[in-house]
């Protein structure tokens, strides 16, 4: 079994006195490869250095909307120096999150179609967040959809009609480990069959969202890349697959929209 992990913050703190065993895990796991998400420049960077290290990581420049309030054309020039590495497979993660509200809501929107321009320019993938936004980002999303390359929904918490909007944008859908969490994941479960299996990646979002139905429960709460087979086994299950069938449909699918 072959897994890409298509979206692991590994320039998080936690992962820097470890990111050897991480990795080691993660290999010995059956996840190969794994893109590591930028969200702010200096995260870019931080990311595509990363890959410069590990043959078995890529990397994204983007800026996520929680620190949209820093985009402006500087940062703009600065990320489209980063997207110049052969490291980067996409820009992003940018979007849109009305969840938190960490950066006021016009912000985040210029922020996100800057970014989607900048990805048309320079013929790139785009990763997208959105929470608690389908309508604006949608919107936004539909004005530049056409002249956009591949489009991925990372880490889709959404509703059916945020689904179907996607979807109808010829966009993938990532799914995390969110949707073995039986608090707030249950929603999910009746989407699954309706992700055309072309479309549907998966991910970890490590170190966040830690898969609840791991067994035994690991002593900390921390997601790593290695926990990619769980949430690989769960999707299996509920979509009626072997592991080693979505495994190698969700393969196929990240290789060919990013490139690898």
């Amino acid at each position: 079994m072959r897994l890409i992990d298509i979206g692991a913050n590994l320039t998080h703190e936690s992962f820097e006195n470890d990111l050897n065993d991480v990795l080691h895990r993660a290999q010995s796991a059956g996840v190969f490869h794994m893109i590591v998400t930028g969200a702010t420049v200096e995260g870019s960077a931080e990311a595509i250095a990363l890959a410069n290290r590990f043959t078995q990581l890529s990397a994204t420049v983007g800026v996520h909307p929680h620190y949209a309030e820093s985009v402006n054309e500087a940062v703009l020039v600065e990320l489209r120096s980063l997207a110049e590495s052969e490291h980067v497979r996409a820009i992003g993660e940018t979007g849109l999150d009305y969840f938190r509200d960490l950066t006021p809501r016009k912000q985040q929107r210029y922020a996100f179609a800057a970014q989607l321009e900048l990805a048309a320019e320079l013929k790139k993938p785009v990763f997208l967040h959105e929470r608690d936004a389908s309508e604006d980002f949608a919107g936004i999303l539909r004005e530049y959809r056409a002249a956009l390359g591949p489009v991925v929904v990372h880490c889709f918490t959404g509703n059916e009609a945020a689904l179907e909007a996607y979807l109808d944008l010829d966009c993938h859908i990532g799914i995390t480990g969110w949707v073995c969490d039986e608090r707030r994941g249950r929603h999910l479960l009746p989407m699954l069959s309706k992700i055309p299996p072309h479309r549907l990646m998966i991910e970890t979002d490590a170190p966040y969202l830690l898969p609840r139905t791991l067994r035994p429960k690991p002593k900390h709460r921390r997601c790593e890349p290695c926990h990619l087979e769980e949430i690989c086994r769960f999707i299996a299950h509920e979509l009626d697959k072997t592991m080693d069938q979505l495994a190698s449909e969700t393969e196929a699918n990240s290789r060919a929209f990013f490139g690898l």
